[in-house]
C-alpha cells in the first residue's frame, strides 16, 4: 500500500506545470504575510477564490474578531468558508482569553452543534458534533491525527479552535479512536505575532485555583521571517467542586519560517495533569437520581486520574510555481495515564455501590502526510487538482485492575471508604503493561475542484482509499484475539454555488470510516467479557445542503443533512453491534459585529435522532442515549461607549431532554445555563492591561449535564457549580 502512495505522488509530480515566483513576503497585521494577502486573489477560470488552501497560513478573523473567516478542510488546507461546500467554524484565540478558557472544551461550548460529555468512564472530555461522539483521541493538531493528549488539551497551546461538523473521512482520512462520524476538531498552534509579545497572566479560580502564564513572542530575520513562540502554564488548587484538586503544567515551543516560496512551522507541547479525588460519572440505574449539590464532591479520596504527554509536529509547503504546491507534515505523541477510580452506579433514591478500578495506559503514535496541488484550464473549465496520502501508527499498551468486592454510599451524604483490597479481575501488569491494541492506517486521496459557469460554480470530485490494520491482543499473555486488515474507497461529491458575492450555496454527498471500536476492559463499573476486541471499522453516508452569508460585519449559515452510522450496546455482559443510528438534523448560526462594539456568537441545531435496525427491533424508533432534539447557543459582548475599554459579556447555553436508556424509560431534563463575564482593558504607562472577571452557570444550577459518552454507556455527568474566574494580564 505504501509502495502505491509514493507511486501515485510520483506520478502526480510529472503533471506539467507553468514555473513562476511567488510574491515576496511581507508581514500584515494578523501575523500572516503579504504573500499570502497576494495569494487570496487565485485565478481559476475567473473565479475569485478568497484562500488559497495554504497547509501553513491562516485565513483571516472575521468582524467582531471572534472567529475567522475560514479554516482548514482537509487535504484542501485552509479555505474561506464561502468557498466550502461543507460546514465549519474556526474560534480564534480572541474568543480562547476573553472568556479564560481553561481546556478545548470551554471553547466548543461557544458551538450550538456541539454538546461536552465525558468518554470511557474515566474523565476524557468527549464532544457530541451533530449527535455522534468525537473522542479526545480523534482530534487532530494542526492538521494530523493522533498527536494530541488524549484526555486533556490545555486552552494555552492553542491559536484557533476549528469545529468541522459532518462526515469527513475523504477530507482527513478515518479517525484512529473510531470515532468522528459527526465531524471533527482541529486545533491550530499558535504562532509568533509580527509585533513582539511579552505577556504575563495571573488569576484565580474561585479563590482557590491557582493560575499563572507566560507567552512570549518574537520575529527574527529579513521582514520578521522567522518566528518563535513560547508558552509556560501552571495551575494548582483547589477546583470549584469541593475537595477536588487540579494540577497542570504546561510547556508549549512553537516557530515558524515564512518565505517567498517556502512555508514552515514546528511545534512541541509538553503537558502533566493531574485530578485528585475527581468527581466521577454516575451510573443509574431504575430511575434517574436527584442530581446533588454542584459545588459538592461524592468521589473517594484516594480516586485520581493523571496523564503526561509529549507532543509534536512538523508541517511545511513549497510553491513549485505560481500553480503548483508541494506540502508535508508528520507528529508524534509520547502519552503516559494513570487512574484508580470508583464511579459509583445509584438507584433512583441516590444509593450507590462501587468498585475500585486501576489502570494504566501508555501510546506511541507517529503519523505523516504529503500533498500537491496544482491548477490548470481546460478549455473554459479551471481545474485545481489535490493528491494527498497519509500514514499513522498507533501502538497502545494498557493494564487494568477490577476489584470485585463492591462498597455502598450515598450519592447526597458520601463517607470515605477504605480502598478495597479483596478479590481482584486483572488484565496485565500495571507497572509494565503490555501493548493490547496496534492500529496502522494508510491512505491516499485525489480530487478535482472545476470551476464552471463564469465564476459561480465550483464543483469537487474526489476519493480516497484507505487501508486499516487493527490488531487486539490479550492483555496478560500478549497474544493476538483479534485482527483486521481491509481496505476501501470513501468517496466525496460537492458543490458551490454563488449567486451573488454575499450568499454562498452548497451541497455535498461524502462518505465515513470509522475504525472499529476497540472494548473497554470495563463499562460503567462491570467487567465486560470481550474486552480488547476490535470491530470491523463501519462506513456511514452523509447527504447535506447549506447556505451561507457574509455580510461584512455578520455572517449566517443554515444546514440541512443526514447521516447514518452502525451502532454497539452493552447487555451488561459483552458489547455486540446492534443496529444503526441515523440522524437527521438543521444547524444555524450567526456570528460577527452587526453593530459597532456589539459582537454576537450562536445558533441552534434541531436532530431528530433515531435506532433503527436494533435486534428483534426492540428499540426500533427509539432516541440514541445521550442526543437532546434541540440544543442552541447566544452569546453577546457590548463595548460600553461610556467607558472606554470596558466590554460586558453573556452566554446563555441551551440542551433538551437527554435519553438515558436505549428503551428511552429515563430520560434527563432539558437544562439552560446562563455566563457572564465583564473585562476591562487600560494602557498603565508602558504596560497594557487587561482584567478579566467571568461567572460560569451563574444561577448556580445543579443539573445532570450530559449521559452517555460511550456507545451503550448512559453514565451522568453532574455540571460544575457557580464558576467564577478572574485573571489580570499584562503586556510590556
Amino acid at each position: 500500500m505504501r509502495q502505491s502512495i509514493l507511486a501515485a505522488v510520483a506520478a502526480l509530480l510529472s503533471i506539467p506545470t507553468t514555473w513562476a515566483t511567488a510574491p515576496e513576503a511581507t508581514p500584515d497585521p494578523a501575523g500572516g504575510t503579504a504573500a499570502s494577502a497576494a495569494r487570496e486573489v487565485v485565478r481559476l477560470a475567473d473565479i475569485e477564490v478568497k484562500a488559497d488552501g495554504s497547509q501553513v497560513e491562516l485565513p483571516q478573523p472575521f468582524a467582531g474578531g471572534q472567529v475567522a473567516t475560514g479554516g482548514r478542510v482537509g487535504l484542501f488546507g485552509n479555505l474561506d468558508m464561502m468557498d466550502t461546500p461543507f460546514n465549519s467554524t474556526s474560534y480564534t484565540a480572541e474568543l480562547i482569553k476573553n472568556q479564560q478558557a481553561r481546556s478545548m472544551a470551554d471553547v466548543v461550548q461557544n458551538d450550538p452543534a456541539v454538546r461536552v460529555a465525558r468518554g470511557f468512564g474515566n474523565f476524557q472530555e468527549l464532544y457530541f458534533i451533530r449527535g455522534f461522539p468525537v473522542f479526545s483521541d480523534d482530534m487532530a493538531y494542526n492538521g494530523l491525527y493522533g498527536v494530541l493528549p488524549r484526555q486533556y488539551t490545555a486552552a494555552e497551546f492553542l491559536e484557533r479552535v476549528e469545529v468541522f461538523r459532518g462526515a469527513n473521512s475523504f477530507l482527513n482520512g478515518a479517525a484512529p479512536g473510531g470515532s468522528g462520524i459527526g465531524g471533527l476538531i482541529n486545533l491550530v498552534p499558535k504562532r509568533a505575532p509580527d509585533e513582539g509579545l511579552n505577556r504575563v497572566t495571573l488569576g484565580y479560580e474561585n479563590a482557590a485555583q491557582r493560575y499563572a502564564a507566560a507567552d512570549v513572542a518574537r520575529r527574527f530575520g529579513r521582514d520578521g521571517a522567522y518566528g518563535l513562540r513560547v508558552n509556560a502554564v501552571r495551575r494548582d488548587g483547589e477546583t470549584a467542586i469541593a475537595g477536588e484538586d487540579r494540577e497542570l503544567g504546561v510547556v508549549a515551543i512553537g516557530t515558524d519560517y515564512r518565505g517567498e516560496r517556502l512555508r514552515l512551522s514546528a511545534d512541541l507541547g509538553w503537558q502533566d495533569y493531574r485530578l485528585d479525588a475527581p468527581r466521577p460519572s454516575v451510573t443509574p440505574g431504575d430511575g434517574i437520581p436527584r442530581p446533588p449539590d454542584a459545588s459538592g464532591n461524592f468521589a473517594q479520596p484516594w480516586t485520581f486520574s493523571t496523564e503526561e504527554d509529549l507532543f509534536g509536529t512538523l508541517r511545511g509547503e513549497f510553491d513549485l510555481g505560481a500553480t503548483t504546491r508541494i506540502w508535508a507534515a508528520t507528529g508524534l505523541r509520547n502519552g503516559e495515564e494513570s487512574n484508580v477510580l470508583a464511579n459509583p452506579r445509584s438507584d433512583a433514591d441516590g444509593q450507590t455501590s462501587s468498585n475500585r478500578f486501576d489502570n494504566t495506559r501508555e501510546d506511541r503514535v507517529t503519523t505523516s502526510e504529503i500533498g500537491l496541488r496544482t491548477e490548470f484550464e481546460t478549455g473554459a473549465v479551471g481545474h485545481r487538482l489535490t493528491l494527498s496520502a497519509s500514514v499513522l501508527r498507533l501502538d497502545s499498551k494498557n493494564a487494568f485492575a477490577f476489584y470485585l468486592t463492591p462498597f455502598a454510599n450515598d450519592l447526597y451524604e458520601p463517607q470515605p471508604v477504605e480502598p478495597s483490597s479483596g478479590p481482584v479481575f486483572a488484565g496485565g501488569d500495571l507497572r509494565a503493561p503490555r501493548t493490547t491494541a496496534l492500529t496502522r492506517t494508510a491512505s491516499v486521496a485525489l480530487a478535482d475542484t472545476l470551476a464552471l459557469l463564469d465564476r459561480r460554480v465550483l464543483v469537487t470530485l474526489g476519493a480516497r482509499h484507505q487501508t486499516i490494520e487493527q490488531y487486539g491482543y490479550d492483555f496478560n499473555t500478549g497474544e493476538e484475539t483479534s485482527a483486521y486488515d481491509e481496505s476501501t474507497v470513501t468517496p466525496v461529491f460537492a458543490i458551490v454555488g454563488k449567486p451573488s458575492a454575499a450568499v454562498s450555496l452548497y451541497a455535498n454527498y461524502i462518505e465515513s470510516l470509522a475504525q472499529g471500536e476497540t472494548v473497554p476492559a470495563t463499562i460503567d463499573g462491570q467487567p465486560v467479557e470481550n474486552a480488547g476486541e476490535v470491530f470491523e471499522p463501519f462506513r456511514s453516508k452523509q447527504y447535506e445542503i447549506g447556505a451561507k452569508y457574509d455580510g461584512g460585519t455578520l455572517g449566517l449559515t443554515a444546514a440541512l443533512f443526514r447521516t447514518a452510522q452502525p451502532s454497539t450496546r452493552f447487555d451488561g455482559r459483552r458489547v455486540n453491534l446492534d443496529g444503526e443510528q441515523r440522524h437527521v438534523g438543521v444547524e444555524l448560526t450567526a456570528f460577527g459585529e452587526p453593530l459597532p462594539g456589539v459582537r454576537v456568537l450562536g445558533g441552534a441545531t434541531w436532530l431528530d435522532a433515531k435506532l433503527t435496525r436494533t435486534e428483534g427491533g426492540a428499540n426500533d424508533g427509539n432516541t440514541p442515549i445521550g442526543v437532546p432534539e434541540w440544543q442552541a447557543n447566544l452569546g453577546a459582548e457590548w463595548d460600553l461607549p461610556m467607558v472606554t475599554g470596558l466590554t460586558l459579556e453573556s452566554r446563555i447555553v441551551y440542551t433538551g431532554e437527554q435519553a438515558a436508556a436505549e428503551d428511552n424509560r429515563l430520560h434527563l431534563p432539558s437544562w439552560t445555563r446562563i455566563d457572564m463575564g465583564v473585562r476591562h482593558t487600560r494602557r498603565i504607562g508602558a504596560l497594557d492591561t487587561t482584567v478579566r472577571a467571568r461567572l460560569d452557570n451563574l444561577a448556580d444550577r445543579d443539573y445532570w449535564a450530559s449521559t452517555g459518552g460511550f456507545p451503550g454507556a448512559n453514565y451522568l455527568v453532574l455540571a460544575p457549580p457557580r464558576t467564577f474566574t478572574v485573571s489580570l494580564s499584562v503586556d510590556f
